[in-house]
């Protein structure tokens, strides 16, 4: 049950209540070690990376992910309030047709679009705020959230650092998304299932394939303990068999665990084999390419714009977790030129950072110009900035090893998995940086440690 007038803990509090020593010797482990915690990591940033990771309550982040499996429920319902059909969905958000690639335009919108999901939320005056909803099966750093926390974890165990000290790393998301795959496709013990990726995407490390699936490797042993054979490889080499069944790795599979996005995935031979295979009914995937509609930022504004319709709780909690957005048509122009500092213009169907404009962040003629150009292309939103609190982490200099404590934002990314939480991913600005925190920007991907 959400409790709508639930009491945040301050920001960095569930830190500052474990015992002084062990904060201090978690630090020095972190410092000593973090070649080992970060090896293979994905990141840009050449100068720092964390000595330990973000602490919560674990009270708080179950609130939290409640909170977040509601709010992805109250998106789903907004949209079926106006389509019925992926088709119809795509229509009224603007989205050409042919951009989502694998789009059934008939597919009904259904409970099975939220199998997967991962709020980006900030802590802004004490308070999370979801400023975007990732709704798809290609939900990034998922890998590296796990590894790092575990990585983390390992090393305090084996240092006794943790004894008697009531915290742990949360809970392996990448357990909780096989069994979401296993029990939402109906598996069969032992199913082989495809996870294809797009290697000319714009993460680190994806222009070395080889390499990247060598480091995901373990994902095949992780996944062969919920009965999956999983099979890793890149979807530009699937193909199909006289029977229109996938075929990856020299074998058909039974099933796709789909790890790319649907709009920005390159067009190949074996893309054109997945979509045949789902064509034919051979090919269960995960998720259906129509959940990446439900992720389209003008389903915020929908929320505001149906808050009247709702149950009271329900809009206490939109107007508390929710920035407040519309789209962004010339009815607004005036609005937002006058309330710069206080807003930010996003594409509604963009993600990654792609296109963000800050209000604050630029001068008044350059945001005047970024708003009527975001108009006169349409498919916009204006939403109500949010100012990431800042809180107090420990860094290790990597040149000269150096342990500096420094505030930084930074940003909490709950994993829900058949509406099940699990892990969460945080992006940790870092000494200097300003406040975009996105992988582009230097920022440092960890795992959480919870606390009780």
């Amino acid at each position: 049950m959400i409790d709508v007038n639930y009491r945040w803990p301050e920001a960095g509090q569930a830190w500052r209540d474990l015992p002084e020593a062990t904060r201090r010797q978690m630090v020095a482990a972190g410092a000593q070690e973090w070649e080992r915690i970060f090896h293979g990591r994905a990141t840009y940033n050449k100068q720092w990376r964390l000595a330990r990771p973000p602490v919560l309550t674990a009270d708080g982040f179950r609130e939290l992910n409640e909170v977040c499996d509601r709010i992805a429920q109250l998106i789903l319902d907004a949209c079926r309030r106006r389509a019925r059909t992926a088709g119809q969905l795509r229509e009224l958000l603007g989205v050409p047709r042919g951009e989502t690639q694998l789009l059934d335009e008939d597919e009904p919108l259904s409970e099975a679009l939220l199998a997967a999901y991962r709020p980006d939320v900030l802590i802004s005056g004490g308070q999370p705020r979801i400023v975007e909803y990732n709704i798809d099966s290609s939900l990034g750093g998922g890998f590296d959230t796990d590894t790092v926390i575990q990585r983390y974890g390992a090393l305090y165990a084996e240092r006794g650092l943790l004894d008697g000290v009531p915290a742990r790393p949360a809970p392996s998301l990448l357990d909780q998304r096989f069994v979401a795959i296993r029990d939402e496709l109906g598996l069969a013990d032992g199913a082989r299932v495809a996870l294809l990726m797009d290697f000319d995407g714009d993460y680190p490390g994806l222009d070395d394939p080889e390499t990247f699936i060598r480091i995901l490797s373990p994902l095949a042993d992780q996944a062969r303990r919920f009965g999956i054979d999983l099979v890793i490889a890149p979807v530009a080499t699937a193909t199909l068999d006289a029977g229109r069944r996938l075929v990856v790795d020299g074998a058909p599979v039974d099933a796709l665990f789909r790890l790319f996005v649907p709009n920005r995935v390159t067009p190949s031979a074996g893309l054109d084999a997945v979509a045949g295979a789902l064509a034919a009914g051979t090919l269960p995937m995960f998720v259906s390419a129509a959940a990446w509609l439900l992720g389209n930022k003008h389903n915020f504004a929908w929320l505001y714009e149906d808050l009247d319709r709702l149950p009271a709780d329900d809009q206490a909690l939109v107007r508390r977790y929710v920035p407040h957005t519309v789209a962004l048509t010339a009815a607004e122009l005036d609005r937002a030129l006058a309330d710069q500092a206080d807003l930010v213009t996003k594409p509604a169907n963009g993600s990654a950072g792609h296109g963000v404009l800050i209000g604050r962040e630029v001068s008044a003629q350059a945001w005047a110009e970024g708003v009527r150009a975001a108009i006169a292309r349409g498919g916009n939103i204006l939403q109500e900035y949010m100012p990431a609190d800042r809180v107090a982490m420990d860094f290790v200099q990597i040149e000269t090893g150096e342990v500096v404590t420094a505030d930084v934002p930074y940003s909490i990314a709950p994993y829900l998995f058949g509406r099940t939480g699990s892990g969460g991913l945080a992006r940790v600005g870092y000494p200097g940086c300003d406040e975009v925190l996105n992988l582009a920007h230097g920022v440092l991907l960890s795992g959480l440690l919870l606390t009780d």
